[in-house]
């Protein structure tokens, strides 16, 4: 496991400022420039070296559906790119990368396929099938697949994974802090499956309190926020545990509780989502649901290929997911 002296190292910085980037320190100034190498450098060092492919020379297009300021505060999508474009140097595909507020200007590239990362809306995607006749989408779960392939997470049978594992240590007073998100073109919510399974699953338990229910985005301010209302709301009657759906929420949540003296793991568990390069840097270390996220994007560049080769049949594929228990739970 690459250590931050590692980071520090390969991305021409302090070790002081790396451990202050990936612990979200806001009295830190440093550029975006300077947290967008760091963080790549973080998820960069986990990968192992590939050995390249001879192939012939393709070039495809990964369209993002942040802005490069937005992938800061969510690395679970910087994440999937890093692990899409790594498999493209390895196969020695010539890729493009667009944002959400230019892929527009992809229609002077001359692309043979799309990586879609993240959610796009009915328009967005009649848009890309302008561009590109092959589209493959990660993340995208309300996406019609005959649109094109799709890779996903199983984030309902993960969440069902970290309940259980509450439950089976006596955890009985849970709390879920999660995010919603919504269309670049579009105010509509989009309807989260860890919010989803874990109100049902609960509520099927009897063990649901919807006052320890909260929502915002998935960032790590609103998890800070989201817990401090909490902790303003329940004081001593706060639950045992929070799931938290992705982890710069939980990283915000843990800054929270350290702030008002609350110990974790022993008065509060917290556990969050996707394990980050940052999750096992904060403090205490953070459990999470490992998500293969670098996987995500090798096999949306895998399902890309076969389309481009000549499969016509659309093509779902789930990577699955492991629950990692560190120091903020027990």
């Amino acid at each position: 496991m690459a250590t931050i002296k590692d980071i520090a190292q390969k991305a021409g910085v302090s070790i002081a400022t790396v451990s202050r980037v990936l612990n979200y320190d806001e009295s830190l100034s440093v550029s975006d420039q300077t947290k967008q190498k760091i963080f790549e450098t973080a998820e960069a060092l986990s990968y192992k070296k590939k050995q390249p492919k001879k192939l012939p020379i393709k070039k495809v297009a990964i369209v993002h559906w942040y802005t490069e300021q937005e992938e800061l505060e969510d690395l679970y999508y910087m994440s999937i790119r890093i692990g899409a474009e790594q498999r493209c140097q390895d196969q020695g595909i010539q890729v493009v990368r667009y944002f959400q507020n230019n892929y527009q200007n992809l229609e002077s590239e001359d692309i043979e396929g799309i990586i879609a990362i993240g959610k796009f809306s009915n328009t967005q995607v009649q848009e890309l099938q302008k561009l590109a006749p092959h589209l493959v989408f990660v993340d995208d779960y309300e996406r019609d697949h005959r649109n094109g392939d799709l890779v996903a997470i199983d984030f309902k049978r993960a969440t069902c994974k970290v309940l259980d594992h509450l439950l089976n240590r006596g955890i009985t007073k849970i709390g879920y802090i999660g995010g919603r998100e919504s269309y670049k073109d579009d105010t509509t919510l989009i309807a989260d499956p860890r919010e989803e399974t874990f109100h049902s699953y609960m509520n099927e338990l009897g063990m649901l309190e919807r006052k320890w229910m909260y929502s915002g985005t998935f960032s790590v301010q609103d998890g800070y926020e989201l817990m401090k209302q909490a902790i303003e709301e329940h004081g001593d009657t706060l639950p045992e545990a929070f799931f938290v759906g992705n982890d710069s929420l939980a990283v915000g949540c843990l800054r929270a509780l350290n702030e008002s003296g609350i110990k974790v793991p022993e008065r509060v568990q917290v556990i969050g989502v996707n394990d980050i390069s940052v999750a096992k840097y904060v403090y205490p270390p953070l459990s999470t649901v490992k998500v293969f996220t670098e996987m995500m994007g090798e096999s949306a560049i895998d399902l890309l290929m076969e389309r481009i080769n000549g499969r016509k049949v659309a093509k779902t594929v789930y990577i699955a997911t492991e629950l990692v228990v560190r120091e903020s739970s027990l």
